[in-house]
């Protein structure tokens, strides 16, 4: 597991709580919505780094199957539907319509969470993930840029992955130097500078991709 992101969708806020701080003790990060059309909007602002989503059937605004159905148009992205109801027929529809998984509340969130765990993994093994022509498969922990693999360094692979799976954010370099190559580095953060200039190159033109900003370090945006 390195960095995945959750998107916990369910309208009760004691559950996403409770699902949250469990996912957590396992190293996940994690999103929230507590009805269908904040989770369509979450996960457009997100999808370049949600790998999986926990998603409640019953909720207002749009329902469950409504926000599964808008996804799986564009996406294959993992999903464990959540329900109250059990019956056999809504689980035959879910699967239908493209669920990973359909757990029936109420249920342990060890268990959840081994799901959670079991479907990254198989999931990872099967599907790498594009990042405007970046296509990253973490199980194999290969890149491609345009379909061609490129050779990186373990520090070079790491911090590309940290810049992605904060996409869109302004990264200072101490908050990357202390993510990326830990607390156990005492040298000067300058280093960080001499890394992103080997990544870009080995990048080509997507390169572009990651941003200098000015007074503060660096951000990973596709545009």
């Amino acid at each position: 597991m390195l960095n995945d992101c959750i998107l916990i969708v369910d309208d009760e806020a004691r559950m996403r709580t409770i699902i949250k701080d469990f996912l957590k003790t396992k190293g996940y990060s994690t999103l929230e919505a507590e009805d269908g059309e904040k989770a369509l909007e979450v996960y457009e602002q997100n999808k370049n780094k949600i790998t999986l989503i926990l998603l409640d059937v019953m909720m207002p605004k749009l329902d469950g199957w409504s926000v599964l159905r808008q996804i799986r148009q564009e996406s294959n992205i993992p999903i464990i539907m959540l329900t109250a109801r059990g019956e056999e027929q809504d689980e035959l529809f879910g699967f239908e319509l493209g669920v990973d998984e359909y757990i029936s509340k109420p249920f342990s969130p060890k268990i959840l969470v081994a799901r959670v765990e079991a479907i990254l993994k198989r999931t990872a093994k099967k599907e790498a993930r594009d990042y405007g022509g970046i296509e990253i498969n973490k199980e194999g922990r290969n890149v491609k840029v345009d379909g061609k693999i490129i050779e990186l360094s373990l520090r070079e692979y790491e911090l590309l992955i940290y810049l992605i799976d904060n996409a869109d954010i302004a990264l200072s370099r101490d908050k990357i130097l202390n993510n990326v190559w830990n607390y156990d580095y005492y040298g000067d953060s300058r280093t960080i500078d001499s890394h992103i200039k080997k990544l870009r190159h080995k990048l080509g033109k997507k390169g572009k991709y990651i941003k200098t900003m000015r007074g503060i370090g660096y951000k990973f945006e596709v545009k």
